[in-house]
C-alpha cells in the first residue's frame, strides 16, 4: 500500500439543501455527469411539463420538502411507498420533485404558486451566479457522484458526517426524540463520534461556526448536539484566518455556517445558502475559509472538502444506489424502519490542495462518510462503522508529488445579493409569537442543543436537572422557544466568562 499524501490538516465546510445539479449542471464544466436532454418532471390536471433549465432564482419562496417520505417521492414518484425494514423502492426515476414541490408541507412554510412550481427543477448559471465554487471546482477537484448519505434531512445526514452513522434517526427530530437524547447529554453514537475516535488517537479538532446574526442561526451549530460537544468547544468563524496564522495542531478542523432566522421560520440572513435564503453569503463563506488556509503557512499539507448536507428538495438527474449499512447495532429508522443501506440525492463536493491538478472531474462514488474514511486512513484512526469502513476516500486526488505553485491567492468576488436582501432577524416576529411549533424539524433541533446546554450547565444535580427537563417541556410556541434560546444563552455566556 502506497504511503498516504503528507496532509496535516483536514478541513470541511459543509452548507445546507442543493442537490448537484441544481448548483453545478449548467456550470458547462467539461466532463460532469449531467441530467440527459429534455430531463423534466410532470405534474398537475391537466399534466404540465416542467423542464430542467437555467438560471434559477437565487432564492425560493418556500422551502421544498426533503424529510425522508419526500425524497421517496422525489425519486421514485408521486406513488411510491416505503415498507418497514425492506430495501429502498426501485427504480429510482427522478420523477416527483415537481409533484412533491407543489404538494408538500412538511416544513410549515406554504405552498408554491403555480408559476413557482417549475423552479424546483431549474439550475444555477454557475459562473454568473456562483462564481466561488465555480472557481473552486474549475482550479481543483469536483465530485460529480457524491451522495447524502441517506434519503432524508439535514439532521440525519450531518449525524453520518460526524459518526458514519445517524444511530436510527431517518427523519428530522421531534421533540419526544430529543427528550430521549438530552437524558445522556446529548446525541450518541454506539461506537462514538469522529471527535471522540480523534482524541483517543492522540490526534487534535476543532470546531467553528459563523456566529453572526440570532441565536438560532449560529450560536447553535448542528454539531453541539453530539454527546461530548460542549459550548465552549464552538469557535467563531470570525477568527479563522488569525488562528490559521498561528500555531494551529488541530489535524480536523470542521466549519458550520449560519443558518439564518430559523426562529421565524424564514432562514433569512445565513451563509448556509438555504433555499428561502440567498447564496452571497454561502460564497462569502467559501471565499473566507479558501482564502484563510490558502494565504496561512499550512497551504501545502492542507485538504479542503466543501459540500453540501443534503439535496433540499431540488431536482437532481443522478441515480442514488445500494448503500453499506453501518452495521454499528442501531435501531431500523425510527420514524419509517429506513434500513440505511441506500444511499441519498447527489449533492456538489468540491476537493481542494495544492496537490490535485487541474482540471480534475472525480466520477468516484463517495457519501459524506468518505471525509471520516480520509481522515481515518491518513491518521490511522480505526474506522467507526461499515459504511466509513468502506467508503472510498479522497486521497487518490492528491497525485501530485509537490505542491502546484499556481493555486490562487484569492477567488472570486461573489455576485451580489439582490438588492434589499434581508438581514437574519434579531428579535421575535410579533405575528408569529404565539404560533405553536412544529412537532419536528430544524427549530425542535435547536430546543434539543439548548436544553443540552441548560443540562450541561446544572453541573450534575440532579434536581437542578429535573428542573430543566420540566420547563423544557412547557415551551410550545415560537415566543416561548426565542424566551429560552435567550435565558440559556445568557447562562452559558456567564458560565464561559467564570471558565475564563
Amino acid at each position: 500500500m502506497a504511503d498516504p499524501p503528507s496532509i496535516a490538516h483536514v478541513f470541511v465546510l459543509m452548507l445546507e439543501n442543493h442537490s448537484f445539479d441544481n448548483i453545478f449542471a449548467f456550470s458547462g464544466i467539461p466532463g460532469i455527469e449531467k441530467p440527459p436532454p429534455n430531463a423534466n418532471n410532470v405534474y398537475g390536471n391537466p399534466p404540465i411539463t416542467y423542464p430542467v433549465g437555467s438560471p434559477a432564482p437565487v432564492s425560493m419562496p418556500t422551502d421544498p420538502g426533503h424529510e425522508f417520505l419526500d425524497v421517496l417521492e422525489q425519486l421514485c414518484g408521486p406513488d411510491a411507498t416505503y415498507t418497514w425494514g425492506q430495501p429502498y423502492p426501485q427504480p429510482i426515476t427522478d420523477s416527483g420533485f415537481a409533484s412533491n414541490y407543489a404538494t408538500s408541507a412538511t416544513e410549515k412554510t406554504g405552498l408554491p404558486t403555480p408559476d413557482e412550481i417549475g423552479d424546483i427543477m431549474l439550475c444555477f448559471d454557475t459562473q454568473a451566479e456562483l462564481p466561488v465554487i465555480y472557481q473552486l471546482a474549475t482550479e481543483f477537484a469536483l465530485c460529480d457522484q457524491w451522495f447524502s448519505s441517506l434519503p432524508g434531512p439535514t439532521w440525519p445526514n450531518r449525524f453520518f458526517l460526524h459518526g458514519a452513522s445517524s444511530s436510527g434517526w431517518d427523519d428530522s427530530p421531534s421533540s419526544a426524540q430529543i427528550l430521549a437524547w438530552e437524558k445522556l447529554y446529548g446525541f450518541t453514537y454506539n461506537n462514538g463520534s469522529i471527535y471522540e475516535a480523534l482524541t483517543k488517537a492522540g490526534r487534535q479538532w476543532r470546531l467553528y461556526s459563523d456566529k453572526s446574526g440570532n441565536l438560532f442561526g449560529g450560536m447553535l451549530p448542528q454539531v453541539l448536539s453530539l454527546s461530548g460537544i460542549h459550548s465552549w468547544d464552538i469557535n467563531d468563524f470570525a477568527d479563522f484566518a488569525s488562528d490559521l496564522a498561528g500555531s494551529y495542531p488541530y489535524e480536523y478542523t470542521f466549519i458550520e455556517p449560519n443558518y439564518g432566522d430559523v426562529l421565524n421560520n424564514t432562514y433569512e440572513g445565513g451563509s448556509s445558502q438555504h433555499p428561502m435564503d440567498g447564496v452571497a453569503q454561502g460564497e462569502v463563506l467559501i471565499k473566507a475559509t479558501y482564502e484563510a488556509i490558502r494565504n496561512s503557512s499550512l497551504w501545502d499539507t492542507s485538504l479542503l472538502i466543501v459540500t453540501y448536507d443534503e439535496h433540499g428538495g431540488f431536482y437532481d438527474s443522478g441515480t442514488p444506489g445500494v448503500a453499506p449499512p453501518p452495521l454499528d447495532n442501531s435501531p431500523v429508522g425510527h420514524d419509517h424502519g429506513f434500513t440505511f443501506s441506500h444511499y441519498g440525492v447527489r449533492v456538489p463536493a468540491v476537493v481542494v490542495s495544492p496537490l490535485i491538478p487541474k482540471p480534475n472531474v472525480d466520477h468516484t462514488v463517495y457519501d459524506h462518510t468518505s471525509v471520516l474514511a480520509t481522515i481515518e486512513r491518513l491518521y490511522n484512526v480505526p474506522p467507526l462503522t461499515n459504511r466509513d469502513q468502506t467508503a472510498a476516500d479522497v486521497l487518490g486526488l492528491l497525485s501530485l508529488s509537490t505542491p502546484r505553485t499556481d493555486c490562487p491567492e484569492t477567488l472570486n468576488d461573489p455576485a451580489p445579493a439582490p438588492a434589499g436582501a434581508p438581514a437574519v432577524a434579531e428579535v421575535m416576529a410579533p405575528e408569529i409569537s404565539g404560533q405553536p411549533l412544529p412537532e419536528s424539524g430544524n427549530i425542535q433541533g435547536s430546543l434539543g442543543i439548548l436544553l443540552k446546554m441548560d443540562l450541561e450547565l446544572a453541573g450534575g444535580d440532579r434536581a437542578a436537572e429535573a428542573a430543566a427537563i420540566e420547563k423544557f417541556k412547557t415551551i410550545r410556541t415560537r415566543g416561548d422557544a426565542h424566551r429560552y434560546a435567550t435565558e440559556v444563552h445568557a447562562k452559558t455566556e456567564a458560565a464561559k466568562a467564570e471558565r475564563s
